[in-house]
């Protein structure tokens, strides 16, 4: 598993607004890694911090975001934003406002 180094990029909001429609679903999953870890970084904004999630619920928030809820939640656990045992995950990185 990587663990990529994430700091927030003055041209993160026009990478977000190029990548989610205006309803809020993700258009495509960005192939460029900058513009992946920016996106993966907003949609770990959608677990709360010390919550441990079963799969079934990862894949029920991810699924309101984009339809390939697996490959989302491959990105979010290789670059660290969360991690996972025994089919539970938790969040494990990301930007968090204070």
């Amino acid at each position: 598993m990587t663990r990529a180094t994430w700091q927030p990029r003055p041209d993160d909001a026009e990478t977000l607004r190029r990548f989610f429609g205006k309803d809020g679903r993700l258009l495509t999953i960005p192939s460029k890694h900058v513009k992946k870890l920016v996106v993966l970084n907003q949609l770990a904004q959608s677990f709360e911090l010390g919550h441990v999630y079963p799969e079934r619920e990862v894949n029920e928030i991810l699924g309101r975001f984009h339809d390939d809820v697996a490959a989302l939640r491959r990105y979010l656990y290789e670059e660290g934003f969360m991690m996972r045992e025994g089919g539970y995950y938790w969040r494990s990185g990301g930007s968090v406002d204070i």
